[in-house]
């Protein structure tokens, strides 16, 4: 993985790390406040977000993870994205298969050092949920 140079990169870079069960645990600073909203968990500490990351890594394959909206602004060491995005995974240990449509949003912030295999900028939160109907 080459370092990524905008925030809509680091995301994109992201997606792939997923596809390619690559760890997921560079993409996020490693702060107390840090955090990660999933689908079903919330995190909270950099230290949280990397074991959950690391097990989420070890425990499923094949995953699928298709853009249909992503969007970035960045302003002065800070950005955010968000996105649409369709995505599917099997459970490693049940072979149970998941698919979601999903909304993800998400805080970066330009890291203050580039020792970073993932880039120039760092998750400080992200959001993922998935809609359903009320």
């Amino acid at each position: 993985m080459s370092p990524s140079t905008s925030p809509e990169a680091v995301v994109r870079d992201y997606y792939d790390a997923l596809r390619d069960g690559d760890p997921l645990t560079p993409y996020f600073l490693a702060d107390e406040s840090t955090v990660k909203f999933g689908i079903s968990e919330s995190l909270f500490g950099g230290d949280e977000v990397a074991a959950a990351l690391e097990e989420q890594t070890e425990t499923t394959a094949e995953w699928r993870v298709e853009s249909h909206n992503l969007v970035a602004t960045e302003r002065d060491g800070f950005a955010t994205v968000a996105d649409e995005v369709t995505m599917a995974w099997t459970d490693a240990t049940t072979g149970e298969r998941h698919r979601f449509e999903s909304r993800w949003s998400a805080a970066l912030v330009k890291r203050e050092t580039d020792d970073s295999s993932a880039g120039d900028w760092g998750f400080v939160s992200m959001h993922v949920s998935a809609p359903r109907e009320l």
